[in-house]
């Protein structure tokens, strides 16, 4: 029998939460990020499930995009981090790839480099990250080097939102007026909106829109925001009970002593741990489901074991299903409780957590 940690992918919800981004920005196109492996969900399976529905895919580095093409992906895809070395640029118009410009190190090569055929490009624009990008006050120079340069086809302008999550607050409103004033003049399509943007910056949309986090059925506006309501979660994280045990008032559970049972506790414990991905700061208290029902973490996290409180759930038994998060248990609460965001916790499921597609 295989260990029972495993992390079902739901890829209907993951297409309908697709369809979702592009009911709020009907007039955009939808890049559909998969970076990182779709957030720890599988970047092949969720990207052949979106097929051509996609209007493109948006990964972060070459090696994603060749992983997408090798599977079958025909859809533009855009690196937004662009060419980490000038070799990179052959093998982008050989896939037919989209790349990310961001410095003038990237133009340079673009410029100095002989291609077989014109790249496709996003110039990225600092209206306020600092991250990445081209300062507002270089972007016309940036547009005519790139306009007179035989290597390149196309060109779409982007930028990228620092807070756009903090719906109260007036730095998107400053960087989307500090991008429309940079990019006047300059007839090309545009992108600033990421997931937070889409669902609650209508006036950032333009031209293209790049849903990320909330293709994965996570909002990553406040839990009491309405807008996040029709979002389905992709991954259920799960586990099973593996053993119970009755412990009495007084006694310590696991590493460090940290939980001490206030009463007689009914403990199970559950076979996954910080070495599958979950995270070992979780606190006592971090909510769990057996069997649908909730409950709630007690004791440290172990590499390869955590212990939840069966207390009031007289029926559980060895072999009943534990949810970490999902359907049953929010990811953005789990995440809450750890002092960390729900991209987290997906990115951090390890290889010995299969992603399973349904």
């Amino acid at each position: 029998m295989s260990r029972p940690a495993n992390a079902t992918i739901d890829t209907n919800a993951f297409v309908a939460n697709y369809r979702h981004a592009k009911t709020l920005a009907p007039r955009a196109r939808a890049l559909a990020v998969v970076k990182a492996n779709a957030y720890g969900h599988g970047a092949v399976a969720l990207a052949q499930a979106l097929g051509d529905a996609a209007d493109a895919f948006g990964v972060a580095c070459c090696e994603e995009a060749i992983e997408l093409r090798e599977s079958g992906i025909t859809r533009p895809i855009v690196v937004l981090e662009g060419a980490f070395e000038p070799a990179e640029l052959a093998t982008a118009a050989a896939l037919d790839l989209t790349l990310g410009v961001h410095s003038p190190v990237q133009l340079a090569w673009i410029e100095q480099t002989r291609l077989t055929r014109p790249l496709r490009v996003w110039v990225k624009v600092d209206t306020g990250m600092h991250r990445l990008g081209f300062d507002p006050s270089q972007l016309n120079t940036v547009w005519h080097r790139l306009t007179a340069s035989r290597n390149v086809q196309d060109i779409v302008l982007m930028s990228h939102f620092a807070r756009a999550d903090e719906v109260d607050m007036p730095t998107t409103r400053r960087q989307l007026a500090l991008f429309r004033d940079t990019v006047t003049g300059i007839a090309a399509p545009v992108s600033l909106a990421n997931s937070a943007a889409v669902m609650a910056w209508p006036d950032s949309h333009g031209d293209w829109i790049r849903p990320g986090i909330m293709l994965y059925g996570s909002s990553p506006l406040a839990d009491a925001d309405p807008r996040g309501t029709a979002l389905r979660p992709v991954m259920r994280l799960e586990s099973q009970v593996i053993a119970i045990r009755d412990l009495a008032a007084g006694q310590e559970i696991g590493y460090g002593g940290r939980y001490v049972c206030p009463q007689p506790t009914r403990v199970g414990t559950v076979a996954i741990g910080y070495a599958d991905g979950y995270p070992r700061h979780a606190p006592d208290g971090t909510p769990v489901a057996v069997n649908g029902v909730p409950t709630r973490l007690i004791g440290r996290v172990s590499m390869d074991m955590i212990t939840i409180d069966l207390t009031d759930l007289p029926a559980a038994r060895i072999g009943d299903t534990v949810q970490l998060w999902g359907d049953r248990i929010s990811a953005a609460e789990v995440a809450r409780y750890c002092g960390t965001i729900a991209y987290e916790l997906f990115t951090r499921v390890t290889r010995r957590v299969h992603p399973h597609p349904v």
